[in-house]
């Protein structure tokens, strides 16, 4: 009997110390993003997260820091490329600082609807060419997840460029969106987007641009209750893996982090396609004003210029662009 206690308390000593292993040799890896707790990027980064834990069998854990707690969109990236994080999830704009001819997706008026916009992500040979040349930037794309389209949000009504005219609107940091803007007649400000509800309530800016979803989780409609649905950039948000993370994982690891990235993206596109409208009922029942049919082909002519503004810079890729977008509009309608 004794002998018997003693071989129990020896077998469960040692299952005590192989869990202890286990768990220190558990690997934390940090997700970081600017979107709210109660966003969607926030809702998938969290799914991802599980889904990594349980496909490296609790060899790796992913970390999500929300609401910018490391830093805005281009910190984020920058820091990616260091090997500072290890995730990030941000537009497609605001990889082009190290993909310049990333600004090209966020050309004006490109993609009409969300099945577009996927087929565009999933299939253009263009778009392709370009996620591959991450890698020697110092990230790699994993998947690409959805942010929506982009529409206003103004202190005053808004319905044509006519009334953009004099008034300064907050974006961020992409040279293709400073063209679309100024063209529509708006002034430009740059700031990060913890600061925005604060600028738009003290009248540093009369407004703001960004998806229906960030629109809501920032609460922006309480400062700028004028939403125009202008819908005049799609934007998804690629996920991108720091490329010194990547080498460290083994090939079963890699498989796995890129399975679960994969398998978030249609959760997470599906969650913004089908919250657009629930988003925007809720906002109007809290006093915004949804402006849904501005004068959408008096903006669409205001912006004619950045295309040729575009082809200056970037030259015949602005037209592989224009002819993947077209060929999918065709495609789907």
């Amino acid at each position: 009997m004794k002998t018997s206690k003693a071989l129990i308390r020896f077998s469960l000593a040692l299952a005590g110390v192989a869990l202890a292993t286990s768990a220190s040799a558990q690997t934390i890896l940090k997700f970081s993003h600017t979107d709210q707790q109660q966003g969607a990027r926030q809702a998938a980064a969290q799914v991802f997260a599980k889904k990594v834990e349980e496909y490296t069998q609790g060899r790796y854990k992913v970390q999500v820091f929300c609401c910018g707690q490391l830093g805005n969109d281009p910190k984020n990236i920058e820091q990616l490329a260091l090997g500072g994080i290890d995730f990030t999830v941000s537009a497609t704009g605001s990889y082009a600082t190290f993909l310049p001819t990333l600004n090209l997706t966020m050309m004006p008026f490109i993609i009409d609807s969300y099945a577009q916009g996927w087929k565009f992500y999933d299939e253009s040979k263009w778009l392709k060419a370009q996620f591959d040349k991450a890698p020697a930037k110092g990230f790699r794309f994993l998947a690409t997840w959805e942010a929506g389209f982009r529409n206003m949000t103004t202190k005053d009504p808004l319905n044509s460029p006519a009334d953009a005219k004099g008034k300064k609107l907050r974006t961020f940091p992409n040279e293709m969106m400073r063209w679309q803007l100024e063209a529509m007649g708006f002034g430009i400000q740059i700031m990060p987007l913890p600061e925005v509800y604060l600028a738009i309530q003290q009248g540093a800016v009369a407004g703001q641009e960004n998806p229906i979803d960030t629109i809501a989780s920032n609460k922006f409609y309480e400062v700028a209750p004028n939403v125009t649905l202008t819908n005049h950039v799609y934007s998804p948000i690629p996920l991108a893996i720091s490329e010194k993370t990547w080498a460290r994982l083994s090939p079963a690891d890699q498989q796995a982090v890129t399975r679960a990235a994969q398998e978030v993206a249609p959760f997470q596109r599906n969650m913004i396609r089908d919250n657009d409208e629930k988003l925007l009922a809720d906002m109007a029942s809290k006093g915004a004003k949804i402006n849904r049919k501005p004068d959408t082909e008096a903006f669409r002519k205001s912006v004619e210029p950045v295309y040729a503004k575009a082809r200056e810079k970037y030259g015949a890729d602005v037209d592989l662009v224009l002819s993947d977008a077209a060929a999918v509009r065709k495609a789907v309608k």
